[in-house]
């Protein structure tokens, strides 16, 4: 099952998964059988914590009819309590399922108390799991997380790591709850930490940014002097996260953050190469400045400027179909565009003199507009 997960700061996503009978922790950041808490996005300081229980991902096996027909109207599903839960016996299990579910549900306060009902359980019963208790003390440090108490959540993801080395989900909320009490060198190292573990942890490279800046304004350009050391995280840790399976919310939030990378790599580049067509036109190279337009709108085919742009190279090398036509395409993305609409006027004058010289005629070509870009 999974256990209690957080959103860090300015994080989107989050939410359900972990199946059942399995001793996943409420997702991990990245990746991972089930959805954790901070669901690997930008983020402010902690506000907002998402729960996935186990019986979200399972336990029992049933079409969308079926499990209809098994419910009784008037009458509450508790079944997901009785789903196995790693090694712990199922007194603990039941406590730590319904402690999944009350953080699912918003409920924060009484999700804690049943997991330190299942944590002393497990002292009082024996149970030798550092799983398993490892991560009912990084469920319960959600739970701290989000009411504000990061210092509790800084003991309890502490001892969940103590159990469970590099574990991902305790070091990012600990990072998280580090950089709620400023204390901006401790919660640097985590997030590194984790991008050692996983370098898909969107909400960490985030963090490393924002806490760059601010380590560099405190301290100055000898800033990485006074950081506590790194550690170096074991390749068979990495290895071990890597071969967990990715949730459906992980692939999807993977799937987004990678879209918009290449957005905005192609936007950078975009930015690039129409500086330098504008910069060609200036220096009178339209040929070479057409074919930078024309990778502009590889990149961006309805952007109006680029058109006009183009446009005025054509005029210049007296290719006045060639004008014409990206006249109307900007016409038609922007039907009042006015340089689109004197460059095509002056493409109809080259052209009409162009006729009259076929024709036999003598005129002159029309004066080439500006180079007003």
């Amino acid at each position: 099952m999974g256990n209690a997960q957080d959103k860090p700061p300015g994080s989107g996503g989050g939410g359900g998964g972990g199946g059942g009978g399995t001793k996943s922790d409420h997702g991990t950041p990245g990746r991972g059988r089930r959805s954790w808490g901070p669901g690997g996005t930008t983020h402010r300081p902690p506000d907002k914590v998402v729960a996935n229980g186990a019986q979200a991902g399972g336990g029992r096996v049933a079409g969308a009819d079926q499990q209809q027909q098994q419910q009784v109207p008037g009458v509450t599903d508790t079944s997901y309590l009785d789903v196995p839960a790693g090694a712990l016996p199922p007194p603990l299990a039941r406590l730590k399922n319904e402690g999944n579910h009350l953080f699912k549900n918003g409920q924060f306060g009484v999700a804690l108390e049943k997991y330190t009902l299942a944590i002393n359980g497990c002292a009082d019963a024996g149970v030798d799991s550092p799983e398993d208790l490892g991560i009912l003390h990084s469920n319960r440090a959600a739970c701290y997380l989000k009411d504000g108490n990061s210092a509790d959540c800084i003991q309890d993801c502490t001892r969940s790591l103590e159990l469970q080395p590099y574990a991902l989900k305790p070091l990012l909320r600990r990072a998280m709850a580090y950089e709620t009490l400023e204390r901006y060198r401790k919660a640097y190292v985590d997030y590194k930490t984790v991008l050692q573990i996983d370098t898909g942890v969107q909400a960490a490279h985030d963090s490393v940014h924002r806490i760059t800046k601010l380590l560099i304004e405190e301290d100055g350009p000898e800033w990485r002097d006074q950081l506590p050391d790194i550690p170096v995280v074991p390749l068979a840790a990495k290895q071990q996260h890597q071969a967990k399976p990715i949730s459906a919310e992980q692939s999807q939030a993977r799937a987004a953050r990678l879209a918009n990378e290449e957005a905005r790599r192609r936007e950078a580049r975009f930015s690039v190469v129409k500086h330098e067509g504008n910069d060609l036109v200036k220096r009178g190279q339209f040929r070479e400045a057409v074919d930078r337009y024309s990778e502009c709108l590889r990149i961006k085919p309805d952007e109006c400027s680029v058109y006009t742009n183009r446009a005025i190279c054509f005029l210049r090398l007296n290719q006045y179909t060639e004008a014409k036509e990206d006249c109307d395409s900007a016409l038609r993305l922007e039907p009042a565009n006015k340089k689109a609409f004197y460059r095509r006027a002056l493409a109809h004058k080259g052209l009409q003199v162009r006729h009259l010289v076929i024709d036999g005629g003598a005129a002159p070509p029309p004066p080439p507009e500006k180079r007003h870009i």
